[in-house]
């Protein structure tokens, strides 16, 4: 069977399809099944609805398109391709190889027109609602009477794996809550998997799901009828206070052997195959990368009528700046990533003569500060706010009626959180923060990591941060958290020593332009360290580790700190001192920072000479050998911890003063696995 196309639609649709499945054909791996099935709904949005410029793929009021099933990568490389963006047919031909823009995932920084970093399922679902909330937010903040300058739209492709993922609920869930009436997602609804029919595990009624989620739900019943598609985008653009889905029925592999199979889901074709479906849409099975006579100029005109739409639009904002210049400023600098003069002035300082506060305090404290200063510093907590020292007071919060409130409700939902806060940052116009206990970082490992992958700047606030915390239990006492979080590349985790380390801590989060960085915040009070005694907190946590309290002579043995354990180890410091010991004192909040410091200040704080060294985390011991070296230890955690007051729990498991004294001792005598330790204890 044939089917010629005879409609430069037709002709257009079956090019996306074809060079998507030569792509992976020519790569030997990729996902052929989705691209052949879903290509004409991709279409219909691109052609018709969309507004793009793939000539300034940043214009700040583009429509956003995330393709959340990314595993289709080589549709969206095929129609960036054919759309106009800086994505050449040899970009497309080296499909899934060495540094190439077309790796097996879009990834938002390697290649121009790709939104987000997505692929693992679910997570482009909740960046995309993560974008909505940026767009009702500044489009509430900046639009004045007459003077619109935010009003797009977020689309995705959804598959049927994304809308198994735990995230999506949690992140519809919140879409429906928030009345984001602006986010519109094409659900391909080709009843497979990638091992076998979605009716072996996958059959509650989707649609009634999402309408009880609070979304406008539709369908359409033939994934190739056009003009429906565009009904239904049409009828979803109309509806503006309900998220929109549209289950659209597609085939799996449309035009191919396999069409309808779970074996075209994520092989390629084969030749055999591929000869078969070129001849199926018309095409010659001899040539690949065949893009016929007016396919190009045709998909051209979308990105054509894209730069006068951007056109209108910088003419619009240029009046906008005329009347309200301050909010003008402010706009462009938010949206080129940087802050506005005099972010940092109300940061607090804290003297030794203030009160003992938890880190988490001084963070609600300093983050106060900040946005008083940063109208698009933006985020909330996952139900925790009060115990996250997040700010509540004064503001609504961002609701429906009330997008212009930068503090975000996001219910017990973290994972979906995390997956938001990379949507609001890849938006752009946006500093995104979100907050909930360290334990929990677990439920948001996923979204982290392609925070981090897609070079997105955002803050994680984990506060209760280690056994610490006390009665909740080992259920809530992180323990290995904090290691496995440092094994995340391109995340800066910062785990201050007091108040004042913590401020420091929120001004490194906000200069950093393409790394997440985690705040590691305790519950329990710490004493405010005296900045005239000891080293400057602000040069110290911007290098990462510094020399918080030098020994009188040439010091015997290095006592390092991290967090709520520094205050312990200065004591100790002093109790060896009156004992003829000499010990200097490091507070290393962050692992990631002091590697990015050159050799010589790593020996300055670190003499390679004085190899004595103990290391003192109340956390897991796994990474510390690299700075107490084979001559030191560590006084960490290797088990779970146990429900009682905190400050009974840290001294059943040796964070005492006698502990780090008789541990320091043990070092300097050659012998550093003398001492008994508790956290070994099953």
């Amino acid at each position: 069977m044939t089917n010629q196309a005879t409609s430069i639609d037709e002709r257009s649709i079956n090019t996306i399809r074809l060079l998507a499945v030569d792509a992976v054909q020519q790569a030997n791996s990729g996902h052929p099944g989705l691209p052949l099935g879903a290509a004409p709904m991709a279409y219909v949005l691109w052609s018709r609805h969309l507004r793009f410029n793939p000539q300034d793929p940043h214009w700040p009021d583009r429509d956003r398109f995330v393709l959340s099933a990314g595993h289709g990568s080589a549709l969206l490389y095929s129609m960036l391709h054919l759309y106009g963006y800086d994505l050449s047919l040899d970009d497309v031909k080296q499909f899934r190889q060495m540094h190439s823009k077309t790796p097996g995932h879009p990834e938002s920084n390697l290649t121009a027109g790709v939104e987000v970093t997505t692929g693992p399922l679910g997570q482009g679902f909740a960046n995309g609602v993560g974008m909505a909330m940026a767009e009702a937010f500044l489009a509430a903040t900046y639009n004045r009477e007459g003077h619109t300058i935010v009003d797009h739209y977020t689309y995705s492709i959804v598959s049927d794996g994304d809308l198994m993922e735990g995230i999506a609920s949690e992140a519809a869930s919140l879409a429906g809550h928030l009345k984001l009436g602006k986010l519109i997602y094409l659900y391909d609804d080709n009843l497979i998997s990638l091992d076998g029919p979605t009716n072996l595990a996958f059959t509650e009624d989707r649609m009634a799901r999402f309408a009880a989620y609070g979304w406008h739900t539709q369908e359409v019943a033939d994934g190739n009828d056009l003009d429906a598609i565009d009904q239904a985008i049409r009828a979803a653009q109309d509806e503006t206070e309900r998220p929109s889905i549209i289950a659209v029925r597609t085939v799996i592999g449309y035009g191919s052997p396999l069409a309808g199979t779970s074996k075209v889901h994520g092989s390629p074709l084969g030749d055999e195959n591929l000869r078969a479906v070129k001849t199926y849409f018309g095409f010659d099975p001899d040539q690949s990368f065949v893009v016929p006579d007016g396919v190009r100029e045709h998909l051209s005109e979308a990105g054509q009528r894209g730069r006068q739409l951007q056109a209108d639009w910088q003419t619009r904002f240029d009046a906008y700046k005329k009347q309200f210049g301050t909010e003008g400023a402010e706009f462009e600098l938010a949206f080129a990533g940087k802050l506005p003069d005099g972010w940092d002035a109300g940061l607090p300082v804290f003297t030794a003569d203030d009160k003992d506060m938890a880190t988490r305090q001084a963070s609600g404290k300093a983050l106060e500060a900040l946005k008083q200063n940063v109208r698009f510093l933006f985020g909330g907590s996952a139900d925790l706010a009060s115990s996250n020292d997040m700010p509540t007071k004064g503001d609504v919060s961002f609701q429906p009626g009330h997008y212009d409130h930068s503090n975000v409700w996001f219910g017990v939902r973290e994972h979906a959180m995390g997956a938001a806060l990379n949507g609001l940052s890849q938006h752009g116009g946006i500093h995104p923060y979100g907050g909930t206990f360290l334990n929990f970082s677990d439920y948001m490992r996923g979204a982290i990591r392609l925070t981090a992958l897609a070079e997105s700047k955002a803050t994680f606030v984990f506060t209760h941060d280690s056994i610490g915390l006390g009665e909740d239990g080992p259920t809530h006492q992180p323990v290995e958290q904090i290691v496995s979080l440092r094994t995340i590349p391109n995340c800066i985790i910062i785990r201050p020593a007091d108040a004042n380390e913590t401020v420091e801590a929120w001004r490194v989060a906000m200069l950093q332009p393409k790394s997440p960085v985690l705040l590691i915040l305790s519950r329990q009070k710490l004493p405010v360290l005296d900045q005239g005694t000891y080293g400057s907190a602000r040069e110290g946590v911007e290098k990462g580790a510094y020399i918080l309290s030098e020994s009188e002579g040439t010091p015997q043995l290095i006592l390092i700190g991290t967090g709520s354990e520094v205050s312990l180890v200065l004591k100790a410091q002093a109790e060896l001192k009156k004992q003829g010991i000499q010990a200097r004192v490091v507070s290393m909040p962050s692992w990631e920072l002091f590697e990015k410091q050159d050799q010589a200040y790593h020996h300055k704080v670190l003499p390679p000479s004085i190899r004595k060294r103990l290391a003192v985390e109340a956390g897991s011991p796994i990474g510390w050998h690299k700075y107490v070296t084979d001559e030191g230890t560590t006084i960490s955690m290797n088990r779970f911890g146990l429900s009682a007051p905190g400050d009974e729990v840290m001294a059943y498991f040796g964070f005492t003063v006698d502990n780090v004294i008789a541990t320091a001792k043990a070092v300097l005598d050659g012998n550093p696995d003398g001492i008994e330790k508790k956290e070994v204890l099953s």
